[in-house]
């Protein structure tokens, strides 16, 4: 079966930093795939590569058995995003924003039914700059849910968030998994791996050093998932 992403060999370097070097995996649909590791580690090269949003230097990506680069297009029909700031103009709306964004897909998922599933129908014609900050991480998850995307990429999604709007977006996350998506979630947040993910890696200095589920993980190195990330890190 055609993994939902795979990506094999991906490198890229900045002037004299090596940011990523050689990294690979396979995400299946239905998985949550997390990415570990400390600032710098590569995670945010790494997801900026699969969207398209830098070019690496090496490496194959493929979206859905789309070779990524050669077809960028049909790969981000397929994809919806989450990255660390939702960039949208203080005024717009919710509804606004996501009719918006309807219009960048052939077979968009209607407006209101987003709205209603991810708790913004009262705040639809709120404007963006009013939103609390879970509001605006529900909205961003609704943008990136708007084309009804079979690969979904967040880049820290419950960063800042309290605990319970955390739990919200999480529990968001884990119906887009049940609904079958294969998501690709960087998080520093060990409790919210331990949760999610299936499976996680963990990168260090641009490289994975550590791949498997999470509790195979803290079985195999002893102690909690903080534990695991600090002695898989050292230099």
């Amino acid at each position: 079966m055609t993994a939902a992403i795979a990506v094999q060999g991906l490198s890229h370097r900045y002037g004299g930093v090596q940011a990523v070097d050689g990294i690979g995996f396979e995400i299946a649909a239905g998985e949550i795939f997390g990415l570990l590791g400390p600032n710098g580690a590569g995670k945010t090269t790494t997801l900026e590569s699969i969207l398209g949003l830098i070019t690496p230097d090496n490496g194959r990506i493929e979206i859905c058995g789309i070779d990524a680069r050669a077809d960028s297009r049909a790969v981000r029909a397929r994809t919806g995003a989450v990255l660390q700031a939702t960039g949208l103009q203080d005024k717009i709306t919710p509804r606004e924003a996501l009719d918006l964004f309807a219009t960048f897909y052939a077979a968009p998922l209607a407006t209101n039914d987003l709205l209603a599933r991810f708790g913004l129908v009262e705040k639809a014609s709120a404007t963006f700059d009013t939103l609390s900050g879970g509001q605006k991480q529900r909205l961003a998850l609704a943008l990136a849910f708007a084309g009804d995307p079979q690969v979904l990429v967040l880049d820290e999604p419950t960063a800042g968030l309290d605990p319970q709007i955390r739990r919200e977006v999480q529990d968001h996350i884990q119906s887009m998994k049940d609904n079958g998506r294969a998501i690709l979630l960087a998080t520093h947040d060990m409790d919210e791996a331990a949760r999610l993910c299936d499976r996680v890696a963990v990168i260090a200095r641009g490289r994975i050093v550590a791949t498997g589920a999470p509790r195979q993980l803290m079985a195999e190195h002893g102690g909690t998932l903080d534990d695991v990330i600090l002695r898989l890190v050292k230099p």
